[in-house]
């Protein structure tokens, strides 16, 4: 009989550690998929931005984690986890308080401050978090114990969509139509104009503040709770931790593909909006409008379906053999994004969702393969890859930018309109992921 099945996942005395640092993945979670909507809620609380200066929301918030990762992982070697946990939900708590100031002076480079100071903490977040799960038990179950965990994001991120839908987007006034479809913003004096801005600004602002004071309640409670010291010291020095990362070719290709994964998955769970948006556009007045917030809930739960799917697979097939495939059937829904008319071409985003699922986690786990003491080093890295959901996301909204304003102003190739043409981009990524995982199952069979 095999040890491991008398073995608990996690032991009874590190369970309410185990649980209070598992609710750090919802956490963060929670504050991606509250903000990917904020770009289209922008655009429309203040219509003098451009799509691509609108997209400036999803660069500060992504550019965050380029910048802090490599810190939070030097000074949690120095310190300890709890500490860098502190530290992390500091940063988040004061970026999300830091959302008063901004709607009260009406700024928008102050919300992107804002947002990039949470996501300085949340670099500390995810750079502490994962491996603190993975010591917190025995090594034989430290897989199944990250993998508990890493449920919890989905389902944080579920609740940041329903909250931007619910108390955000559906609550906007800048967006209201007339009886002629036309919006009434437009037809309002400049001071009624400046009470629907001041009104919405403070609306937007409003789950961000909630968030942070539950940040600082669940800080309190961390301060109080005993974390289990880990193994103290890496054998390795610094400077050999990074000649070792330099030449390994497979976990610098790793770092790649996980930026052009990030981008792909920012890319489609932000403009997607804007696609529905544009298929509302050419619907009948007497037609009900398309919900997009409910299609990227859909594609959230198709994305945690399919994180099931693929785990189950990996038990009998390659995992980079599962990621090369996903990377695939990507590429191909992608294709029909792009290609296809109306809701159709809807249900082909959605679905990319499901194809998605799987990736950061495997990407993780075949770059930093049979790593020793650089893997700690090396996972920052993999944090730092998340940059891709800050570049990405401004060159789509370029694309959107293309005609003008609007989402169809341009019709590339003469039957596609420019918000289907700029998910070419996520394409390209999911093209770049699917090589990573062909390059890395050829090795792997040698």
């Amino acid at each position: 009989m095999s040890q491991s099945k008398n073995t608990p996942v996690v032991k009874r005395e590190l369970l309410f550690p185990f649980i209070i640092i598992t609710s750090l993945f919802a956490l963060w979670g929670i504050a991606n998929d509250l903000t990917n909507p904020m770009v289209s809620a922008f655009k429309k609380v203040m219509p003098e931005l451009s799509n691509m200066q609108a997209s400036l929301v999803q660069f500060a918030f992504y550019f965050g984690y380029f910048f802090m990762a490599l810190p939070a992982a030097l000074f949690i070697r120095k310190y300890s986890y709890k500490a860098g946990i502190i530290l992390g939900l500091t940063l988040y708590a004061i970026g999300a308080f830091l959302f008063y100031p901004a709607a009260a002076l009406q700024e928008f480079n102050y919300f992107l401050i804002s947002l990039w100071v949470i996501t300085c903490g949340l670099a500390f977040l995810e750079t502490t978090s994962n491996p603190l799960i993975l010591s917190l038990g025995d090594k034989e179950t430290a897989t199944q114990r990250l993998n508990l965990a890493q449920a919890f994001n989905p389902i944080g991120s579920l609740i940041g969509m329903i909250v931007a839908q619910q108390f955000v987007i559906s609550a906007l006034r800048s967006d209201d139509k007339n009886e002629t479809g036309e919006l009434v913003y437009d037809t309002l004096s400049t001071s009624a104009k400046a009470v629907v801005r001041e009104n919405d600004l403070s609306i937007i602002s409003v789950p961000y503040i909630i968030l942070g004071l539950v940040v600082l309640v669940i800080m309190g409670v961390i301060l109080f709770t005993k974390i289990p010291k880990t193994v103290a010291a890496d054998k390795m020095s610094l400077s050999a931790s990074f000649q070792k990362l330099f030449a390994n070719k497979n976990y610098l290709f790793g770092v790649v593909a996980q930026a052009f994964y990030v981008g792909a998955q920012i890319m489609c769970w932000t403009y997607i909006f804007q696609y529905v948006d544009n298929i509302n556009e050419s619907l009948p007045e007497d037609h009900q409008a398309l919900t997009a917030t409910w299609y990227n809930v859909a594609a959230m739960i198709i994305f945690l379906s399919g994180r099931w799917i693929g785990t189950a697979l990996m038990k009998t097939m390659n995992p980079s053999k599962v990621l090369m495939l996903f990377g695939l059937g990507g590429v191909v829904f992608s294709a029909g994004a792009i290609l296809l008319p109306g809701e159709i071409g809807l249900y082909s985003l959605v679905g990319i969702s499901l194809f998605m699922s799987i990736m950061f986690p495997t990407i993780y786990g075949i770059a930093l393969k049979d790593m020793g003491d650089e893997a700690k080093i090396g996972s920052a890295g993999l944090v730092m890859a998340i940059v891709g959901g800050a570049l990405m996301p401004v060159l789509q909204g370029g694309i959107l930018d293309w005609g003008g304003p609007g989402f169809s102003d341009v019709q590339v190739l003469g039957f596609i309109p420019e918000v289907n043409f700029s998910f070419i981009l996520p394409l390209i990524c999911l093209v770049v992921v699917t090589i990573y995982g062909y390059v890395t199952f050829n090795t792997s069979k040698k």
